[in-house]
């Protein structure tokens, strides 16, 4: 919790020393000085920046974000219009993401030191030093222009109302970039695994290289990986 006040207090503090006033955007920019006093009042931003912070907070534990100095709908309501397509981004690009990541990861660790891993290490550091940007322009410009597999203008709607075309491309594009990461984390972590003891003894005893792999060293070696993927997710929600 008092983490928490502690980030909100922050925020606030940092909205306090951006060099613009809210009542005057809200006004425009020839608004007579009387109205952008009447705004300010009526936006509370006249009052102490104590008594602003108290009532930020109290707003924020009811649920209550403010409004929009730009649509003047309410923060809640535009947050309610966005965050089914942010979802549903977020999912499509884990789902390619997370399971290309973690093969690529356990086969060159597996295969570690031959060309098959260096080309999977190569590719995974340049996922991570491509702009997700740069990304996207490749695709739209093969993908959706050239060859014209995919729309790339738009949403067509939810994907169970058909929109599950003009969400593929984005998800590449998202998915692309976040592969590399979970690539590397996964082949480090499945290296360090490897070397413990409890692989070593499920060796000794016989078992499968793949069993010994799949239900020994890559159940163990997920730990960090799980961390990574929700760290990654929360990115992709926020934005």
């Amino acid at each position: 919790m008092p983490a928490l006040v502690g980030v909100l207090f922050l925020c606030f503090c940092l909205l306090q020393v951006v060099p613009s006033d809210p009542a005057q955007i809200i006004a425009g920019a020839d608004a007579k000085p009387e109205v952008v006093a009447a705004i300010r009042k009526d936006l509370g931003l006249d009052r102490p920046l104590l008594i602003q912070f108290f009532e930020y907070i109290g707003r924020v534990a009811q649920g209550d974000l403010g409004r929009s100095i730009i649509s003047n709908k309410a923060v809640s309501e535009e947050l309610a219009d966005t965050i089914g397509p942010t979802a549903e981004l977020m999912v499509g690009a884990m789902l390619l993401a997370v399971p290309l990541g973690i093969l690529m990861g356990t086969v060159a660790a597996v295969r570690r030191g031959t060309l098959i891993d260096r080309a999977i290490v190569a590719l995974s550091v340049a996922g991570v030093s491509m702009p997700v940007f740069f990304v996207g322009l490749i695709l739209i410009q093969y993908v959706g222009y050239l060859w014209d597999l995919l729309p790339f203008t738009g949403r067509t709607g939810a994907v169970w109302a058909g929109g599950l075309p003009s969400l593929i491309l984005p998800s590449l594009t998202l998915g692309s970039v976040l592969i590399g990461p979970i690539a590397r984390l996964t082949r480090t972590a499945v290296l360090e695994v490897l070397g413990a003891d409890f692989v070593r003894t499920a060796r000794a005893k016989g078992l499968r290289e793949s069993a010994v792999i799949i239900h020994h060293a890559l159940r163990n070696a997920l730990i960090p990986v799980v961390t990574l993927v929700g760290l990654q997710a929360a990115f992709l929600l926020g934005g």
